[in-house]
């Protein structure tokens, strides 16, 4: 009875499965990405514009230690769908006991390296005088607590692709509204300035992984913690990693081109354009998170089924998928481009941030429908555990488009330029891995008609 949560995966309609497990999904992918959203519109109303820019400044250092955290907890969520697919349901065990270990190893070793080298590397990321001590507040504190950080997000990771999206949903919503009203009463009431908004994620994230922890240690669910699994297996850590590599690749490549957009936001635009690039990315991640949130939910599904040879059901969510990502990043662009003005007015009130976020927002989105067709085409060979193709697609946009473009088109562009690669990228990327889901799907509907 208890793996009858999993055996519902091969059975179930479709459509009515997609949205019983993207729409926990989304929701909680809606609710991660105001987490985000949240301490920035608390951050800039609180603090100042100069915080904004500061906050910044971090985004590459907070995709490394999310390339760390992507690499064991997709890897690990993948995994363990194709193991229930195949009823190895020891082996999904052993999933969760080695996901654990290797958060804890991960995270623990992130801050001790990074801690003591932080104002170093931060100036090396871009900051300046005006910007570096509130990037330093804010990542001291968030580098004291990175090991829950990476069990939250490995765990939730877990219990949603083993059969319980609902309860993977109520515990990221339950973190929103506590990191707001941390939030709230460390900036406002107790006058922390940005290390409150820090002290915030951290405290909301240690308590979600209580909760997490909590209901994971319940026999009741398809994958559970048990002492004799938690077990350093390596052949299991290899295939998470092998899993998870697609990406941990995306996070540390986007790491490295976010240092590039600091530093030509700041050659170009100042500390005020780095700023507005804070602003603007906030706004198309909560896209980006909302399609992860359907990849989210349409990855058990097609990992259970790819792993039970059931190709027909794997194709079926594929496009049903596809369709969805479109459709909710066409929405993101048209918000983008009717109004700029009023995102970029939650954030803050200076007249000089505002203009350059409006700018930002109008050429930065402007290929947005393309990003969901992209993200869920490499999700769906991560899903089906092809690592290499799923790298491939994930340095495409990032390492052999973006890059170049972003080394070019600033010189004879300026700001406009900076702004302007990241579209150009999107339109290039989703062409590629379109074209490479093409074939792929052509080889499943061969197995179809075999069988």
């Amino acid at each position: 009875m208890n793996e009858e949560k999993a055996l519902i995966l091969g059975r179930e309609k479709i459509g009515k499965l997609l949205l019983q497990y993207a729409l926990p999904a989304i929701i909680a992918q809606i609710a991660a990405s105001l987490y985000n959203v949240v301490d920035r519109i608390f951050i800039g109303q609180g603090v100042g514009p100069l915080a904004i820019s500061g906050l910044a400044l971090t985004f590459p250092f907070m995709n490394l230690t999310a390339a760390f955290g992507t690499l064991v907890g997709v890897g690990a969520s993948t995994l363990t769908s194709i193991r229930l697919g195949e009823k190895n349901y020891d082996s999904a065990r052993l999933v969760l006991g080695n996901l654990i270990i290797l958060n804890i190893t991960i995270g623990l070793f992130i801050t001790v390296i990074c801690l003591p080298f932080l104002n170093d590397i931060l100036y090396a990321l871009g900051g300046s005088e005006d910007t570096i001590k509130y990037a330093e507040d804010y990542m001291r504190v968030i580098l004291l607590g990175n090991v829950f950080t990476h069990l939250y997000f490995g765990l939730n990771s877990i219990l949603r692709s083993s059969g319980y999206p609902a309860k993977a949903m109520f515990v990221t919503v339950f973190s929103v509204g506590l990191n707001a009203v941390l939030d709230a009463l460390f900036i406002f009431v107790l006058k922390w300035g940005i290390a409150g908004a820090a002290w915030a994620t951290v405290l909301t994230q240690f308590v979600s992984f209580l909760v997490l922890l909590f209901l994971l240690l319940k026999r009741n669910q398809v994958v559970f913690i048990k002492n004799e699994y938690l077990k350093f297996k390596p052949d299991i850590s290899k295939a998470i990693f092998s899993i998870g590599m697609s990406p941990f690749m995306t996070n540390l490549i986007a790491c490295l081109v976010v240092v590039f957009l600091n530093f030509g936001f700041k050659q170009y635009g100042g500390d005020i354009a780095i700023g507005a690039y804070g602003i603007v990315n906030s706004v198309a991640f909560m896209f980006v998170m909302i399609v992860l949130g359907l990849t989210q939910g349409m990855q058990p599904i097609i990992g259970y089924n790819y792993g039970a040879k059931r190709y027909g059901r794997v194709i079926s969510t594929l496009n049903k998928a596809l369709l969805s990502g479109f459709i909710i990043t066409t929405i993101g662009f048209l918000t983008a481009e009717l109004f700029p003005e009023f995102l970029a007015l939650a954030f803050s009130n200076n007249e000089e941030l505002i203009d350059k976020s409006v700018v930002g927002f109008r050429i930065f989105m402007s290929a947005f429908p393309f990003v969901g067709l992209q993200i869920v085409s490499s999700n769906f060979f991560q899903s089906l555990g092809m690592a290499k193709k799923a790298v491939f697609l994930s340095m495409t946009r990032q390492l052999i488009f973006l890059l170049p473009i972003l080394l070019i088109l600033p010189t004879i562009l300026g700001l406009p330029g900076v702004w302007a690669a990241s579209p150009i990228a999107d339109f290039l990327s989703a062409i590629v891995s379109l074209s490479m889901l093409y074939r792929e799907v052509r080889i499943i509907k061969r197995s179809v008609l075999r069988k």
